[in-house]
């Protein structure tokens, strides 16, 4: 149907820019003169009355013809509204229908199981935690049968006839070490992990491991500290305590005396293969490197530390004696018997401890491998238990450091004797070769291997085997030693 005509401006209203200000404006100019004082404001009032009176007679004409065809879209409209409605409350409801089903079938099982997990990660961890303190109980357990082992009680040797077994040394350390093992894997989903937090455990380590830790370090420096291969240095009254074992032995009683110097194979064995033991014990009980890689090579530091305090040991001695028969020489041929069986038991050690190969440590790493023969790889274990002790006193040769850390002390003790003056000044004076002849003897004769350690004894001329002297050669001879020890005696005396 074709619009009729109408004489009003509908561009001009519908137009972006149009304004009610300027279009009434616009009306007012056109109904009046400019010079009318005056205005007639109702002419255009009547004609935007009129105008409105159109539009709307318009509007009604419209919609007057249009009204079936938009009732019947709003009835269609109206209609595919209801039904897609009715579609989508039927799909709600079964997808509602369907959540609850799946709640019901998956949802509580869920929580079952869930809760079910939660218990039986707990007694995971609860019997994960039960397992190792099991395992430190039994490790105790061991290990206190294993300290008794070590130092049986008065009671049980004169009840029973139990002997010290040095072999449990070694085994009581291995079990420590596996304590140690256990106690330190305390991360996240590690063996250890929570055994702090036990009073159990917190009470057998401090009433138990780490008292029997100290016992048994104690135990093993003492059995060093008493290490005597040489007999060269036994007491006068050694015959009278022969004596007096005789009799003890033939009226049916026995009396051990640790320090005694060994007269018979079987206990030169034993006191080499208690020694043994004992080192063996402080290598494994020295602290190692904590978890991760190490660049340094492990160090046994509690060993080491044992086996420099017996030389310190030897030195203190040899200088104070040395230092007394210097000022008194009637008792110089003895004392230098004894300072010869001192450097005599030192030579035993280094040739006990070349010997002795370091056993398996578990807290090592396995991987550390040399890789050459003559190098070692870092955090790899020492060849032997020699190597440890020359690094950590910077020399080549026991027995060589020996005398040079003894000569280096002497000269002053002598400097102070012929400061002093007197008888004793001048009588070491006139005996400067006595001294000297007696110098180079105790050099030579105290740096051979001890007859019970399958050396030579001392008998004047031998040379000792690179094997216990640490020198380069197949031999080696003590010149320098000699000239060292009678150099700080005589070059002291002739000052």
């Amino acid at each position: 149907m074709a619009e009729e005509p109408s004489y009003i401006d509908y561009e001009a209203f519908l137009s972006p820019t149009f304004s009610p200000h300027s279009f009434a404006n616009s009306l007012v100019l056109s109904t009046n003169n400019p010079s009318d004082t005056p205005l007639d404001l109702s002419t255009p009032l009547s004609r935007v009355l009129f105008d409105l009176q159109e539009i709307d007679t318009h509007v009604h004409n419209l919609t007057t013809k249009s009204a079936v065809p938009l009732l019947t879209h709003t009835q269609n409209a109206s209609d595919a509204s209801r039904r897609i409605l009715d579609e989508v409350n039927a799909q709600v409801t079964s997808l509602t229908e369907a959540y609850k089903r799946l709640e019901r079938e998956v949802g509580d099982r869920y929580e079952a199981a869930e809760e079910v997990r939660m218990v039986t990660e707990r007694l995971w961890k609860t019997v994960k935690i039960g397992r190792a303190v099991a395992r430190c109980l039994q490790l105790g357990r061991q290990l206190e049968v294993q300290v008794a082992e070590v130092s049986p009680g008065g009671s049980a040797r004169e009840g029973s006839g139990r002997r010290e077994d040095h072999r449990a040394m070694v085994r009581a350390s291995n079990t420590f070490l596996a304590l140690r093992e256990l106690f330190s894997a305390s991360g996240p989903g590690d063996e250890g992990e929570g055994l702090d937090r036990i009073n159990v455990i917190s009470t057998l380590r401090n009433d138990l491991i780490n008292p029997a830790e100290r016992s048994l370090i104690s135990k093993s420096q003492q059995i060093v500290r008493e290490f005597s291969m040489s007999s060269l240095g036994a007491p006068p009254s050694s015959s009278s305590n022969s004596t007096q074992q005789q009799q003890q032995t033939s009226s049916g009683t026995s009396t051990p005396t640790s320090t005694a110097v060994p007269s018979t194979y079987i206990q030169t064995e034993d006191t080499k293969a208690r020694t043994t033991s004992a080192l063996l014990a402080l290598y494994l009980l020295s602290p190692t490197p904590g978890p991760g890689p190490s660049d340094s090579t492990f160090v046994p530091a509690t060993l080491v530390t044992t086996l420099q305090s017996y030389i310190q040991t030897s030195l203190t001695s040899s200088l104070a004696s040395l230092s007394r028969a210097l000022a008194t020489l009637p008792n110089l041929d003895r004392t230098l018997i004894e300072v010869s069986a001192r450097c005599q038991n030192v030579v035993a050690l280094a040739s006990l401890l070349e010997n002795t190969k370091p056993p398996p440590h578990p807290l090592l790493s396995s991987s550390a491998i040399p890789s050459s023969p003559g190098k070692t790889a870092p955090g790899a274990p020492p060849p032997n238990l020699l190597i440890p002790l020359l690094a950590s006193l910077d020399t080549s040769s026991l027995p060589s450091h020996f005398w040079r850390s003894l000569a280096s002390s002497l000269s002053g003790r002598v400097s102070d004797i012929m400061a002093r003056g007197g008888v004793s000044a001048r009588t070491l004076r006139s005996s400067k070769e006595r001294v000297r002849d007696g110098l180079k003897d105790c050099v030579v004769r105290g740096s051979q291997l001890p007859v019970r350690a399958g050396g030579s004894g001392g008998k004047p001329g031998l040379k000792l085997s690179t094997a216990t002297a640490g020198g380069g050669a197949a031999e080696r001879n003590w010149e320098r030693e000699v000239a060292v020890m009678t150099g700080a005696v005589i070059g002291a005396i002739g000052r």
